[in-house]
């Protein structure tokens, strides 16, 4: 029997978090685009008691909920952060300051310091750019084709890097060959030049990374912590997203941290706020 049920709606997904008749923690995800199919799931939780709801869609899924429990709206970076406390503590790691960034449709970058939680920055890059922009330079749609393209796909010969500019000279320190000196800088320079899809997704994925990574590093710097903390669906399925964060994260001396069940973050927290 379930009486309590935290959602999270999104504007690409809503995720949903209950404990079922075992104890155990369910999440579940369904696609915005049609708040129907969510709310139909929802639905057949006759017994709910109360819901704790969250994100930008909230309202327009509640239209859609007919079994009428009681309705909690909350604060979406609060239950976010309620649910990385929570995250963090099922991990066993006492982390207790910490940007937090948040990788949705766009990213949304706070502070957390013990039971304080601020927010302190954000950008319209993050997953809905990540699709965008691939869509718009490649016509793959499905996220997961996306994602297993950039894998074999490769940056160089699109973005323009330090080494590109030196060209064969010695690099002054501290500067890496490697890094990136111009996102897409040189399909501008190489005209008329055709590209294959696995090396164009593999570099959007590179500009996306690198963007939401500066202004973390950025914000860690001001608030003087070492850890980053990376969550948001964007994240799931994209080892070639999250292995930029992670890699730029520590060439800048920082600890990147990516927390299991990272996309459910809203969910979760709207669900301990309840229960």
């Amino acid at each position: 029997m379930v009486k309590e049920m935290g959602i999270d709606a999104g504007g690409t997904l809503t995720k949903i978090a209950y404990i079922d008749s075992t104890g155990e923690l369910i999440l579940k995800n369904f696609p915005s685009n049609d708040l129907r199919v969510p709310a139909q799931f929802i639905n057949q939780f006759t017994e709910l008691e109360v819901i704790g709801i969250t994100g930008g869609r909230a309202e327009q899924l509640n239209q859609f909920i007919t079994i009428n429990p009681k309705t909690v709206g909350l604060v979406e970076f609060e239950a976010t952060m309620e649910g990385v406390k929570f995250l963090l503590s099922q991990e066993k790691s006492d982390i207790e300051d910490a940007i937090i960034t948040n990788i949705g449709s766009g990213t949304s970058i706070h502070h957390m310091k013990y039971d304080e939680y601020t927010r302190v920055g954000g950008t319209g890059v993050g997953g809905g750019t990540l699709v965008g922009l691939s869509a718009l330079l490649t016509g793959v749609n499905s996220y997961q084709e996306m994602s297993n393209l950039a894998q074999s796909g490769t940056r160089k010969g699109i973005d323009l890097m330090v080494a590109d500019i030196f060209q064969g000279q010695e690099i002054p320190a501290p500067l890496n060959p490697d890094l990136t000196a111009s996102n897409f800088g040189q399909a501008g320079i190489k005209l008329n030049e055709t590209y294959k899809d696995e090396d164009l997704l593999a570099t959007v994925a590179r500009l996306v990374g690198e963007v939401i990574t500066t202004l973390s590093i950025q914000l860690a710097d001001q608030f003087k912590t070492e850890s980053i903390v990376y969550i948001g669906t964007t994240l799931k399925d994209h080892p070639v997203l999250q292995y930029v964060i992670e890699d730029y994260t520590t060439l800048k001396k920082k600890k990147a941290i990516f927390l299991d069940d990272r996309g459910y973050s809203g969910a979760i927290g709207a669900l301990k706020k309840i229960v």
